[in-house]
């Protein structure tokens, strides 16, 4: 499989949206019947309201999609490109005290080598463009990594690293 990388468009929302809806379905079904996120069979009342809790919903993808700071993973078959995984970002100016944050709100993926990698591009994506710092949702730090990255906890939900020298 080989996977490759593009700025994500106004115009994959909807492939954005089904590959989350989809990805998110299959976790609820995989979730152990006695976790404490699902004390219930899920119906489709309920999935809707996972869905409107969700931070890929229809007017989230609009508002990150427009400002071009979010990624899309694909394999290319034929003339088709296949999502293979995503991430969700907005550049935030003058938030604590830096000229430039990179927020990532969501990463998600078919596997966790193309998270990894969506992590990476985040990171270096605001090195090059001289950005102070970038968020990102916590779950990246137990994933694998080419070459480690200097995480530091922001919250329990986010770390950040530091992208200057």
């Amino acid at each position: 499989m080989s996977v490759n990388y593009r700025i994500a468009q106004i115009q994959d929302s909807e492939e954005i949206y089904q590959f989350a809806e989809d990805k998110l379905r299959l976790d609820l079904k995989q979730a152990p019947k006695d976790s404490q996120s699902l004390h219930f069979e899920m119906n489709e009342m309920d999935f809707m309201m996972k869905i409107w809790e969700s931070r890929f919903r229809k007017e989230a993808l609009e508002h990150y999609l427009k400002l071009g700071w979010s990624f899309l993973a694909y394999e290319q078959q034929g003339e088709k490109e296949i999502l293979k995984g995503f991430f969700l970002g907005q550049p935030f100016l003058f938030f604590e005290g830096q000229t430039q944050t990179l927020w990532v709100e969501l990463i998600m993926a078919v596997d966790y080598k193309i998270e990894a990698e969506l992590t990476e591009i985040a990171y270096k994506l605001s090195r090059d463009k001289h950005f102070q710092k970038v968020i990102l949702p916590s779950s990246v730090t137990t994933l694998h990594y080419e070459k480690s990255l200097p995480f530091q906890k922001w919250s329990n939900d986010y770390v950040w690293l530091k992208t200057t020298k």
